[in-house]
């Protein structure tokens, strides 16, 4: 960890076909390998096939609903107190919520196997958005944890 100075936050530019810097960050958390363009075939065929059942919803509106649903309000971490490590709740800052729900929703299509990476990242998505899936179920998890270590709230830093 740096002990000077944070790094500088970068500002996120908007992709080109829906100008949103959500799925801009969609697209670079999918990306390996530095092959943006295999990755944003992947992310606007997956948003493309969210819409396929309803022309008149916005597909962004989907993304958007499900990423919120995924997001975490609380977290552990670990804290060492005395020789004890406590796992203690702590709130998760915004952009954090956000990293993380992008990583869930990216590695839980990944490990769907036997579809395309379009579909499964599709298939993902519309699950979170309906409030089901590994990703949600992974959100749920990490807040279960976080209830159960809430009398560890007091050493929090």
């Amino acid at each position: 960890m740096a002990r000077r100075r944070s790094a500088a936050k970068r500002e996120t530019i908007p992709d080109a076909k829906y100008e949103s810097t959500l799925v801009t960050r969609l697209i670079t958390s999918l990306m390996l390998s530095g092959k943006r363009a295999t990755a944003e075939k992947i992310v606007y065929g997956a948003i493309d096939s969210i819409n396929e059942g309803n022309k008149d919803s916005n597909p962004l509106d989907i993304l958007k609903r499900a990423i919120d649903n995924v997001k975490p309000r609380l977290e552990v971490k670990s804290r060492r107190v005395g020789g004890a490590t406590y796992q203690v709740p702590m709130e998760v800052p915004p952009e954090r919520q956000l990293a993380l729900a992008m990583r869930w929703i990216v590695g839980f299509a990944q490990k769907r196997r036997g579809t395309s990476m379009l579909k499964a990242l599709a298939a993902e998505l519309k699950d979170a958005a309906n409030a089901q899936g590994n990703a949600i179920k992974k959100r749920d998890d990490v807040h279960k944890m976080a209830q159960a270590n809430r009398a560890f709230a007091h050493l929090r830093f």
